[in-house]
């Protein structure tokens, strides 16, 4: 008989950790229990890939209808109903939610709607108050979004909290320039929302290729978003309240300006994040926005997990370190997924719960191999990566770039501007490709055809043999002969 309660136990419901939990539950026999203390499905399923990208969908339909009609098609365009698609997006997350509750049921896998905290070396705690022992703990907490150290930041939102609108704002602030931010940009745009977004560097998508995020940035602008990079928020307070004072600095008195403060944090308890904010920005300019939506990073869950004092490590954002195997510092406690900030990607994490399962319950040591991961952005239009940028091959290798830049066919029958991009990377001494990045609509389905060939290692001769398919814009991936520049 074994002197754990359990052979393992799993700390959080995402799509990592209800997978390890269940394989190893399921498919090597062990006795497994999980804790999660919100919805099952985490990260991906409940508040970000899922609910995101049904959101994407529903902004472009304003889209079809204009273009419809080139077409021949005389379709109405009405308002958005977002009380409606809310209802609809609800109602599918609460299935997936219970189809996860039932994956690990079927499995066997013993769960807690608690929070658990690490409170030995094979040991939790639960919220509930009970302790449970397991020879295995595997930490799979995920992270969440952050809000910048600035003064008032409480009266903007976070990108959990976009999914729970009770209605849509007129005017929107996002702050920030990674893939969140861009992708909520083209959403609220799609909806109908006038969008304001604020970078604080030179052009957003900072890391992947220069030409694929120009051309992005490009296309935001052309759909009407008031994109504003090298601009940051430098002072925000509810808008109902007089800010000359306590924000321009020409209060006489300290004390009047903390007593405005004071009210203002007052106030804003009192209408909650979605209230009017007044923002006044690095380049000088002053405007109230009905909302205003922070996308500034997101931070592993490891605060007050009691990781640290059984002596787990954790690096400087408090991401767990953990080696190729997906093991910490504490030979019984595991990491996978966002928590570990590796490669924060739902797929990977899934992957890395597999190979854990498969090292520490069916003796085959596994590691996750992390390099040529296909990903895509769902901006609009989408971006789909593989491999590396045109800046990173350059500094690692001789390359040559092949790319090409067009209208496509459908949207150009349209009228529509629109430009897409199909480029690849090439090494000049072995021939393979290094990197592909498509900024094209469904760019996603594309590299995900194009990452098995690239992590095959296929060169670019091999693209050439490859027979194009006509009329797709995907065809230029194998149509391009010469290179656009070398280096």
């Amino acid at each position: 008989m074994s002197d754990f309660d359990y052979d393992l136990f799993v700390i959080g419901g995402g799509s990592g950790g209800v997978r390890a939990a269940r394989v190893a539950a399921g498919d090597a026999g062990a006795k497994v229990a999980l804790a999660e203390d919100d919805r099952y499905g985490g990260t991906c399923v409940i508040r970000g890939c899922v609910p995101k990208k049904l959101m994407v969908f529903a902004s472009e339909y304003a889209g079809v209808v204009e273009d419809a009609a080139s077409y021949g098609w005389d379709l109405k365009n009405g308002p958005f109903d977002w009380v409606s698609f809310q209802s609809r997006l609800n109602k599918e997350l609460d299935r997936l939610e219970q189809v996860y509750r039932d994956l690990l049921k079927g499995s066997g896998v013993e769960t807690f709607d608690a929070r658990a905290r690490v409170s030995g070396t094979h040991e939790v705690t639960l919220s509930t108050g009970e302790t449970k022992s397991a020879k295995h703990i595997l930490i799979a907490t995920g992270g969440q979004p952050v809000r910048p150290d600035m003064p008032n930041a409480h009266l903007g939102i976070v990108s959990d909290d976009i999914f729970h609108m009770e209605t849509l704002p007129k005017s929107l602030l996002i702050v920030g320039g990674g893939y969140i931010a861009c992708e909520f940009a083209g959403i609220m745009n799609g909806l109908g929302v006038e969008v304001t977004q604020y970078y604080r560097g030179a052009q957003i998508l900072r890391g992947f290729d220069e030409e694929a995020r120009g051309l992005v940035a490009e296309s935001m602008r052309e759909r009407g978003i008031d994109l504003r990079v090298g601009t940051n928020i430098v002072e925000m307070a509810p808008a109902s309240e007089d800010h000359t004072a306590s924000w321009t600095g020409t209060a006489s008195d300290a004390a009047m300006g903390a007593d405005v403060q004071q009210r203002q944090e007052m106030q804003a308890e009192v209408d909650g994040p979605q209230g009017p904010v007044w923002v006044k920005s690095t380049t000088g300019q002053e405007r109230v926005f009905d909302m205003v939506l922070f996308a500034t990073g997101r931070d592993p869950n490891t605060k007050d997990m009691g990781l640290e004092e059984v002596g787990v490590k954790l690096g400087r954002r408090g991401q767990i370190e953990v080696d190729a195997y997906s093991q910490t510092a504490v030979p019984s406690i595991y990491a996978i997924g966002d928590v570990t900030d590796r490669v924060n990607l739902t797929p990977v994490a899934i992957r890395e719960g597999m190979a854990f399962v498969e090292t520490v319950f069916k003796g085959n040591p596994t590691s996750v191999d992390h390099e040529l991961i296909p990903s895509a952005i769902f901006t609009q239009p989408e971006m789909g990566t593989v491999g590396l940028s045109e800046e990173d091959a350059r500094e690692q290798e001789p390359v040559e770039i092949y790319c090409t830049s067009f209208r496509p066919m459908q949207t150009a029958f349209a009228g529509r501007p629109d430009r897409v991009l199909m480029k690849l990377v090439v090494s000049k001494e072995t021939r393979k490709v290094l990197g592909c990045h498509i900024v094209a609509p469904h760019a996603g389905e594309m590299i995900q055809l194009a990452g098995v060939a690239i992590k095959m290692g296929a060169t670019k001769e091999d693209f050439d043999r490859t027979v194009a398919v006509h009329p797709t814009m995907s065809e230029e991936i194998v149509t391009m002969r010469n290179p656009m520049r070398t280096a």
